[in-house]
């Protein structure tokens, strides 16, 4: 870094815009500046979004695209990017993302590696999207395959996106729409502007126009507007950001995950083999994604269960963020983990249910630093499947085990973005499979986490930025 303090500028059209309002970073653990950052307005993104067009990425075939994709890769790991008047190494990237979010040095690396497979796969993702499709057809206008004349038309010239700071890995959920010939304008997590401004300035290092990029830190103004004006979007956040857009079909929502590990009648009484996975599917990434379980669902043996998955994480601690062995994550707003733990313990206080972990450590779950503070895994016991803990989701490990016959799953279960089925039994993975509810289905020792980058995550990018036009064309005599 050339500047202890770097500002990081909005981007309009991939120009850099110093903004007269500007929001200061600081370190979760130390109260130190980290960054400086221009706010945009609801007024500014408005004139902007009317601007921006695919005209960007119209002149570039998928397969020039999809190169691109794989030379952004290796910059994003790699290279000395620009970073307001700066520049920022990768170490310069993770030390920065580590400072504002709390997330571990290690986890911060980790989810770069997610994100560099994703961009280097990226040809097998939109295969995935598209199920096999030749996207050639997107060069031509039309085409055909199967001996059936094809034509797909766009949705929006650019896709908005709503972004969170919760997991650096959540970013790849948007890098499909740049090989789709879509621009992007993004809007950063408060907290983590990091990762979306450093893969913008690879794909510009990796050729792609600036033109075809939008950055816009920014309040909820700002979120509304981009929502608004974009014909396409994502949006992430918790129930109360996403409701209000569950009725707009042009926002495809992210939301909680309610995630789950379910054991089958066949593995029930086998569930000491399973824990390793079970424990995975909890603390992976610091229980920050939303294809980490939040429940652990079983025919029998629910309390056995619960006590040993407790004994496993009770021994998770905090540690300091460049440790390599951290494994959950600060927040760098103490009033936010104070909500959290309060809301479990007003559940538990209601009755119904137990806070395993509490009374193996002896101690609460929050543990507070000078200016941050960490939730420690939590894990419930619910006797009864319906008490609100069995279906709840936090920001951090925590998982509720509850008892449930194996033929009443997939009807009880709920919505549920990523399943673990634990079974060898064909009737219970026909239920879930026949599921409504059931977004993404891992049958076998497979934690939730687990996701094929060639299959749709929550929806599936190419059907929301492009819609198949009936096409007919016969030669002119």
């Amino acid at each position: 870094m050339t500047s202890s303090t770097p500002h990081i500028p909005i981007l309009r059209k991939g120009a850099p815009y110093r903004s007269v309002d500007v929001l200061t970073l600081c370190h979760h653990a130390t109260g130190e500046p980290v960054a400086t950052i221009s706010q945009a307005n609801g007024g500014l993104v408005a004139r902007d979004m009317d601007s921006m067009n695919a005209a960007a990425l119209n002149r570039f075939s998928v397969a020039d695209l999809l190169a691109a994709c794989r030379r952004a890769a290796d910059l994003f790991m790699t290279a000395d990017l620009p970073l307001g008047d700066g520049r920022q190494s990768f170490d310069d990237y993770v030390v920065q993302l580590s400072a504002t979010t709390g997330l571990p040095h290690v986890l911060c690396r980790s989810n770069a590696r997610k994100i560099h497979t994703v961009l280097t796969s990226m040809a097998g993702v939109l295969a995935g999207l598209s199920r096999g499709l030749d996207l050639s057809v997107l060069d031509q206008g039309h085409g055909r395959q199967h001996d059936i004349q094809l034509c797909f038309v766009r949705t929006t010239e650019v896709l908005g996106a709503v972004l969170p700071s919760n997991s650096p890995g959540v970013h790849s959920l948007w890098l499909p729409a740049l090989p789709l010939k879509t621009p992007v304008a993004l809007k950063p997590g408060r907290e983590e502007p990091w990762t979306p401004y450093r893969l913008i300035q690879s794909f510009i290092a990796g050729g792609l126009p600036r033109e075809a990029f939008g950055f816009y830190p920014g309040d909820h103004a700002a979120a509304s507007e981009l929502l608004r004006r974009c014909g396409r979007s994502l949006l992430f956040g918790d129930s109360s950001t996403t409701s209000p857009w569950r009725s707009d079909p042009r926002v495809e929502l992210h939301g909680p995950g309610y995630s789950k590990v379910l054991l089958g009648n066949d593995q029930a009484d086998r569930w000491r083999q399973h824990l390793d996975i079970i424990v995975d599917s909890i603390l992976a990434n610091g229980g920050r994604s939303c294809v980490n379980a939040s429940a652990v669902w079983t025919p029998r043996h629910g309390l056995d269960l619960a006590r040993a998955l407790a004994e496993r994480l009770a021994a998770v601690q905090p540690r300091p963020a460049d440790d390599p062995q951290a494994q959950i994550a600060a927040f760098a707003n103490p009033a936010m983990a104070e909500r959290i733990s309060d809301a479990i313990d007003a559940a538990l206080a209601a009755g119904g249910a137990e806070d395993l972990t509490a009374a193996i450590r002896g101690s609460g779950r929050m543990v507070r630093g000078p200016r941050c503070a960490w939730l420690l895994p939590t894990v419930i016991w619910c006797p009864d499947r319906d008490h609100p803990l069995a279906r709840r989701e936090y920001l951090f490990p925590f998982a509720a085990v509850t008892e449930c016959p194996a033929a009443e799953m997939a009807d009880a279960i709920g919505p549920t973005l990523a399943v673990t089925a634990l079974t060898a039994d064909p009737q219970f993975v026909g239920d879930l499979m026949a599921s409504p509810d059931v977004d993404r289905l891992n049958v076998g020792p497979l934690p939730t986490w687990q996701v094929s980058w060639d299959q749709p995550h929550e929806g599936n990018l190419l059907e929301h930025l492009y819609r198949r036009r009936s096409f007919r064309a016969e030669p002119v005599p």
